[in-house]
């Protein structure tokens, strides 16, 4: 999987040096410039953009999310005290599935709870019905597998065959639609608007009908509406037309997008040496520090990376023989201590981090590229790693 982001940005003459190694170093600049185009969307597309906790879920700038925004969606529980703690505006709650006892609190947290299949609404109907009675206000939605694949990775593609995300749209009747105020289709990974034009056109003819009473239409994530070459113009055009076509609220749930080339992850060299090549160890780890390298798997861009001299493959502190980040070129052979970053590693690496092996967690600091201000939010110690044990 080839990343479609990697601009460096204002961090092209970031110093390396500035914070402890490992880190995170998020530009609040940029996440701004990111929230601006997304603004610009819901504004002259009339929709309703959330912003996706599952992918970026720094807290830290939440006030500055709800400057742009209308709010966040969550995946669970855990993700729903999240937005309520600390973020503005609307929450939309969406998992596979939900235990008994976690739905009571995320049907009061949440303004939709979105459900995989209509089995499940009609299992919890009286836990529906109670919290309604307890004077919680909020709408339930049904997302739908579109069974129309645009996915260019199998793993990440929701509408994969036997796809456990949504309900099939061909087995959708309106029987299934008693008591769903919306729907939500996510068939999307990093993608611009003709995929979103062309599921659209699969699903509109079979959903046609069964509109009449819907509300709202979630369009989930995936839209790289922050990507320099997204056709901006085109979904704008597309959230006006579905709206008054149907008569509904469109909303847009990025995660990625509000994030994209907007953080990067400092580490440091190790150790050099030769086996077949030369290998450096790092204290950046693909299994620890940036899971979706070994996921995907896909190549982070390297900052500074040069086109021609020394390549040497890149690999973790971590016991696993695939910890390997990739292979890449330096101008010459770098020695311990060396400084290196990946870039556009604000999404995705920042929630997946974990202490496999004991390997400590990243610092995270924001840095803001207008004013130059740095400040260090988080750094981790080893009680992180302990006390995730008994």
């Amino acid at each position: 999987m080839e990343t479609q982001a990697g601009d460096p940005g204002a961090f092209t003459h970031f110093d390396l040096n500035r914070v402890a190694s490992p880190a995170f170093v998020v530009d609040e600049a940029a996440v701004r410039r990111n929230l601006a185009v997304l603004k610009d969307v819901r504004d002259r597309g009339n929709a309703r953009v959330l912003l996706a906790l599952k992918a970026f879920s720094m807290w830290s700038l939440a006030d500055v999310v709800g400057e742009y925004l209308d709010g966040v969606c969550a995946s669970g529980l855990w993700e729903a005290r999240l937005a309520r703690e600390f973020y503005k505006g609307e929450l939309t709650t969406y998992s596979p599935a939900y235990k008994a006892e976690d739905l009571p609190e995320i049907l009061r947290l949440s303004d939709h709870v979105i459900f995989n299949s209509p089995d499940q609404v009609t299992r919890f109907a009286d836990v529906i019905a109670k919290a309604r009675a307890e004077g919680h206000t909020f709408e339930i939605g049904l997302r739908l597998n579109p069974e129309h694949s645009e996915g260019e990775v199998a793993k990440y593609d929701p509408a994969q065959p036997c796809s456990r995300l949504g309900y099939p749209v061909s087995q959708l009747t309106p029987e299934k639609m008693v008591g769903i105020d919306g729907i939500h289709i996510h068939a999307l990974c990093e993608q611009d608007f003709a995929p979103l034009s062309r599921i659209w056109a699969a699903v509109e003819p079979k959903l046609a009908p069964l509109l009449g009473d819907v509300k709202w239409i979630n369009l989930g994530g995936g839209h790289h509406v922050t990507r320099a070459d997204y056709q901006i113009e085109d979904l704008v055009a597309f959230l006006n037309d579905i709206q008054a076509r149907y008569g509904v609220t469109a909303y847009l749930e990025p995660g990625e997008a509000v994030a994209l080339d907007a953080g990067i992850l400092i580490g440091e060299i190790l150790d050099v040496f030769d086996n077949g090549m030369p290998i450096a160890i790092t204290d950046l780890s693909a299994t620890c520090h940036m899971p979706d390298v070994i996921e995907a798997p896909y190549r982070p861009a390297m900052l500074h990376e040069p086109e021609d001299g020394v390549t040497v493959r890149l690999g973790g502190p971590s016991c696993l023989a695939g910890d390997i980040i990739g292979d890449y070129v330096f101008a010459e052979r770098p020695t311990p201590g060396t400084r290196l970053a990946f870039l556009d590693q604000a999404h995705y690496s920042m929630v997946k981090t974990n202490t496999f092996n004991g390997v400590p967690l990243p610092a995270i600091a924001l840095w803001n590229s207008a004013t130059d201000e740095l400040k260090m939010i988080r750094e981790f110690d080893w009680t992180e790693f302990r006390d995730r044990l008994s």
